[in-house]
C-alpha cells in the first residue's frame, strides 16, 4: 500500500544478453569467414616481408647475400654448390634459391618472399579447404607466423614447412604423395625426414609400405639426378659440413657459456665464424659440449622412437599417435641441436597444426603444445631480430630471456614425451581399440581391422 493505493507487484524482466558474449559470437563468425582468414594471411605476410627488409640484424641477410651469391656463382661461373663442391644443404635447397633469380639481382629478396607466400598459401588452402574447415588450426598457423616474426620467411626453412605440413595432412588419404612431399622437404633441409620416420612408425599395413616405397623412390631420383650432374659424393656432403660445428649462440647447449660471458669470465665470449657464417660461443669445455650434443641428440631421438614403438605395440591408432610422435621428433631435434638457429622454431608449425586438426577427430588435445609453441615463437622473435645485438654482447637481460626461451623448448619436449607415453598407456587400457568379438567372424574382423589400420589416418584427408 503506497499513498492509500495498492502496489502492483510485477516480475522482474530477465536480464538482457551481455555485450561481451555478443561480441565474441560476432568475432567467431567473422573469423570463420574465408575472406577474413585469407586477408589476415596476406597482411601477416606483407608485414613479415617488410620487417625482413627494414628490421635490425638483417633478417634477409642470408637470402640476399648468401643464397643469391651461391646461385650467381653457379649461373655465372659454373661453380654449383652441392654438385661441384660440398654444401651445407641437401641438393634440392638450390631449387628455390635458383627460382628466386627470376626477379633479377635487384629483386631477389622480393622474389624469395613471393615464393614462400605462394607455398604457404597452397598449404593453407590444403589445410582449410580455402577456409571451409580446420579454421582454428588455420588461424593458429597464421598467428604462429606473426609471433615468430621475420625469420618465419627469411630462411630456406620457410620453404620446407609447407611441404612438411601438407605431407602430414595427406598421409591418410594419399600416403604416396604425402611421403614424396616429406622426402622432397628432407632433400631441401633434413628435418622433415623425422616426419617420414614418424609416419612409418605410426601407420600400418599398406600405408606404411607406401610411405617407405615413396620415400625410397624419391630419394633415389634425387641422388640419380645429382650423380648425373656430376656431384659424386658431394650429394651427401651436407652431412660432413655439420660435423665440425661448434655451439651456436642461440642453441640451448650454449646457455651456460652465455651466462659465463655475461658474468665476465675470462676466455668466454661470442665470436663470428666466417667459415660457416654464424655466431658461436667460445670457452672452456665448448668443444666437448659440441661433440656431446650429437650423442645426446641420438639418445633423445632413440627415446622418442622407443615411446612410439611402445604405443604401436599397445595398439595406438595413427590418429592418436602421429601428431605427438611427430612433435616429439621435431622438438627433440631443436632442443639437442648444437646449431639452434632461430628459424628451427618454424619447424614446430607442421606437427602442431596436425595435432590441432586431429584433436577434433579423436586425437589427444593439442592446446598445451600449441600455446607453448606460441610462447617459444614469441620469445624467439624478441631474440632475433629485434634484440640480437644485445644477445651477441651477452647482455644479462637478453641472456635471461633466451634462457627462458630455451627452457620453454625443453618444456615442449617434455609435453610431447608425456603425450607419447599417455597415448601408449591409453591404448594398452583399450581406449584406442574397439572390443573384439570372439566368434567365428574373428578372421573377418581382423581383416577389417587391418584395412582400418591402413586407413587409420584417413581423417587427415585434405
Amino acid at each position: 500500500m503506497r499513498d492509500g493505493y495498492p502496489v502492483r507487484m510485477t516480475r522482474a524482466a530477465p536480464p538482457s544478453p551481455g555485450v561481451a558474449p555478443t561480441l565474441v559470437g560476432v568475432a567467431s563468425r567473422a573469423a570463420a569467414h574465408p575472406a577474413v582468414m585469407w586477408s589476415a594471411f596476406v597482411l601477416v605476410h606483407l608485414w613479415l616481408g617488410r620487417a625482413n627488409f627494414v628490421g635490425p640484424s638483417q633478417p634477409m641477410g642470408d637470402v640476399v647475400s648468401v643464397y643469391r651469391t651461391w646461385m650467381q656463382q653457379g649461373v655465372g661461373g659454373g661453380d654449383w654448390v652441392g654438385v661441384d663442391r660440398p654444401w651445407v644443404y641437401p641438393l634440392l635447397a638450390a631449387v628455390p634459391m635458383l627460382l628466386a633469380r627470376v626477379g633479377g639481382a635487384d629483386h631477389y629478396g622480393t622474389a624469395w618472399l613471393t615464393i614462400v607466400l605462394l607455398l604457404n598459401a597452397g598449404a593453407l588452402a590444403v589445410l582449410t579447404g580455402w577456409g571451409r574447415r580446420n579454421v582454428a588450426a588455420g588461424w593458429w598457423w597464421i598467428a604462429f607466423l606473426a609471433v615468430l616474426g621475420p625469420i618465419a620467411l627469411g630462411r630456406i626453412d620457410a620453404v620446407t614447412v609447407p611441404f612438411a605440413l601438407v605431407g602430414l595432412l595427406l598421409l591418410g588419404a594419399r600416403p604416396l604423395l604425402a611421403s614424396a612431399l616429406l622426402t622432397i622437404g628432407a632433400w631441401i633441409k633434413v628435418w622433415p625426414a623425422a616426419l617420414v620416420v614418424a609416419a612409418v612408425v605410426a601407420l600400418r599395413g599398406r600405408s606404411r609400405r607406401t610411405v617407405v616405397s615413396a620415400a625410397a623412390v624419391t630419394t633415389a631420383a634425387v641422388v640419380a639426378i645429382s650423380l648425373v650432374l656430376g656431384s659424386g659424393l658431394n650429394v651427401v656432403g651436407f652431412v660432413g659440413q655439420q660435423a665440425g660445428r661448434g655451439l651456436q649462440v642461440e642453441s640451448p647447449a650454449a646457455t651456460p657459456w652465455l651466462w659465463r660471458a655475461a658474468s665476465g669470465v675470462v676466455g668466454t665470449y661470442v665470436y663470428y665464424d666466417r667459415q660457416i657464417l654464424t655466431y658461436q660461443v667460445e670457452g672452456d669445455g665448448v668443444g666437448f659440449a659440441a661433440r656431446a650434443t650429437t650423442v645426446v641428440m641420438a639418445l633423445v631421438v632413440a627415446l622418442v622412437l622407443l615411446l612410439g614403438l611402445r604405443a604401436v605395440r599397445l595398439g595406438a591408432s595413427a590418429t592418436r599417435l602421429l601428431a605427438p610422435l611427430s612433435l616429439a621428433f621435431v622438438i627433440a631435434l631443436v632442443v639437442t641441436n648444437k646449431v639452434g638457429s632461430p628459424q628451427f622454431v618454424s619447424w614446430l608449425a607442421a606437427p602442431v597444426v596436425l595435432g590441432l586438426v586431429l584433436s577434433r577427430r579423436g586425437g589427444p588435445s593439442f592446446v598445451v603444445p600449441a600455446l607453448v609453441a606460441l610462447v617459444v615463437a614469441g620469445l624467439t622473435q624478441v631474440v632475433y631480430p629485434w634484440r640480437y645485438d644485445d644477445l651477441l654482447a651477452a647482455d644479462p637481460g637478453m641472456v635471461a630471456l633466451i634462457t627462458v626461451r630455451n627452457g620453454a623448448e625443453v618444456v615442449l619436449l617434455g609435453v610431447a614425451l608425456v603425450q607419447l607415453w599417455r597415448v601408449g598407456s591409453s591404448a594398452g587400457r583399450g581406449a584406442d581399440r574397439a572390443p573384439q568379438r570372439r566368434d567365428g567372424r574373428d578372421r573377418g574382423r581382423r581383416r577389417g581391422d587391418q584395412v582400418r589400420g591402413d586407413r587409420s589416418a584417413a581423417i587427415m584427408d585434405a
